[in-house]
């Protein structure tokens, strides 16, 4: 017997195989996430204006629940109206919710078009994965997914410094940025994207939409997996810098080294590990991950100095490179073609859920017990990988197989 594609497939193949559309969307990813610094910095610019720490973080709060809206909304338009279509769609309402946010004047106006920033920003991220599935076939994703988060976090790196360059002279330079670049991505995606899968109403509701997808048990309990480890992985930015500074009294510098290290790792080792993952099984690599997501944060429990929370961070950080790209690529695996921009809409409300709940719920639970509340978390880390073996699909029933619809999605 020969020996199966997948296993003869490598990192460089799979790059030197992605379609020149697949291209496009890193590129855009790259784009968006460099120019994503106008929420990062809404807080420092909303309290110079004149607004209070708590008004400022209100209209932060804001942006966040748009974001959380924007998966469903994202993923639906994904199907219904096509992937190319939602994607240049938002990427132009964000530019003027971004705009809108530097003109508005009234409390009430800045929170309302904070939510809709948050909304219309994250609603091109469901169709832009829904079309790398479309492009890219099933053995391939893993190498393309990582492709997109390497992008993402090269981009988030160079951009953090960009903007901060630029508001120590003027904000307007922030916000103008940020638009200026959604708005020549929408116009790159509208001529060099394919406009990939629709799925029209009567076909929908032939082959079932939301209720096929909430059927799917191994989604479902891969969506609670990932609430879990979501929850888990938002305590860097909620409650590990107070137990860093707080309660072991190292400087806020050490936080920020330790920050820098995920980043870097991230940039540098992702890519080559895909190259391993993406040989395996998914839902092992998957709790694999999660598990070693939680385990990092457990040992959180005994650092004391800011090697051993190095040590500590490069765990966790392992996990993240090693079940991110396998999580993008296993949902596009299981997702029916016509449902493929929901699955992965209701996959990013579900990181929006637990990115909600970490930050609310944890600071609350490690106030009265900071030692036990990293026991909890590498608790949850280990279910959370136990939920993603157990994710296993069903195999399809025998039956005649749906016309295939005319493709859409080759590269032009």
């Amino acid at each position: 017997m020969s020996e199966p594609a997948a296993d003869r497939r490598t990192l460089r193949r799979n790059i030197s195989d992605l379609p020149r559309a697949a291209w496009v969307l890193v590129l855009g990813n790259f784009v968006n996430w460099f120019a994503s610094f106008a929420i990062t910095f809404l807080t420092l610019f909303l309290t110079r204006r004149g607004f209070s720490v708590p008004q400022a973080g209100v209209a932060l709060a804001a942006y966040g629940g748009g974001e959380l809206a924007a998966g469903g909304i994202g993923g639906h338009l994904a199907d219904r109206v096509g992937r190319r279509t939602t994607m240049v769609l938002s990427m132009l309402a964000s530019a003027g919710t971004i705009m809108g946010l530097y003109f508005a004047n009234a409390y009430e106006a800045v929170v309302a078009v904070a939510f809709l920033a948050g909304v219309a920003t994250e609603t091109w991220r469901p169709a832009s994965r829904a079309l790398m599935a479309d492009l890219v076939p099933e053995g391939q994703r893993v190498t393309a997914f990582a492709l997109v988060r390497f992008s993402g976090n090269l981009a988030f790196a160079i951009g953090g410094a960009v903007a901060g360059f630029l508001a120590d002279r003027s904000f307007l330079w922030v916000y103008a940025l940020d638009a200026g670049t959604s708005v020549a991505f929408a116009f790159i995606a509208l001529i060099a994207l394919p406009p990939g899968r629709r799925t029209p109403r009567p076909e929908d509701t032939e082959r079932g939409g939301y209720g096929r997808l909430f059927a799917d048990h191994a989604f479902v309990l891969f969506l609670l997996a990932s609430v879990l480890l979501v929850f888990v992985y938002s305590q860097q930015q909620a409650t590990l810098p107070l137990f860093v500074v707080q309660s072991r009294g190292l400087d806020p510098s050490a936080f920020g080294l330790m920050l820098a290290m995920n980043g870097l790792l991230v940039v540098a080792l992702e890519l080559p590990i895909s190259a391993l993952t993406m040989r395996r099984q998914p839902r092992e690599m998957i709790a694999l991950g999660f598990f070693l997501v939680g385990l990092g944060f457990g040992l959180t429990a005994l650092a004391k100095t800011l090697p051993l929370f190095l040590v500590t961070v490069g765990v966790w950080t392992l996990g993240e490179m090693i079940a991110a790209p396998v999580s993008y690529a296993y949902v596009a695996d299981l997702a029916p073609e016509h449902l493929r921009g929901r699955y992965q809409g209701v996959y990013g409300l579900a990181w929006g859920v637990g990115g909600v709940a970490g930050p609310w719920l944890g600071t609350r639970i490690f106030a009265t017990s900071a030692a036990g509340f990293w026991v909890l978390c590498g608790a949850l880390g280990f279910a959370s990988a136990l939920l993603a073996l157990g994710s296993r699909p069903r195999m399809p029933s025998p039956g005649p197989a749906p016309p295939e619809p005319a493709s859409a999605s080759s590269a032009p």
